[in-house]
């Protein structure tokens, strides 16, 4: 968590990298913190793929949360 991770479903957390890269430097922090028992997996998908992602959590609708605001550095 201290490391950008969000908990998305008990026990999986999920991490926006930037680039395949980025991506590289967590996975080699998360396999260097590995805990003695359990295991960990590691997935790596697109923001199109993220996106596509169907969730549901009830029968009850809910109103879709807005998009949050992209920021682009130069």
């Amino acid at each position: 968590m201290n490391d950008g991770f969000t908990m998305f479903q008990f026990s999986i957390y999920v991490r926006h990298c930037a680039s395949r890269e980025n991506a590289a430097v967590h996975i080699k922090r998360v396999k260097n913190i590995l805990p003695p028992h359990g295991d960990v997996g590691i997935l790596c998908i697109t923001d199109k793929q993220f996106g596509d992602i169907e969730l549901y959590h009830s029968q009850k609708e809910k109103d879709l949360p807005t998009e949050g605001q992209q920021l682009e550095l130069f």
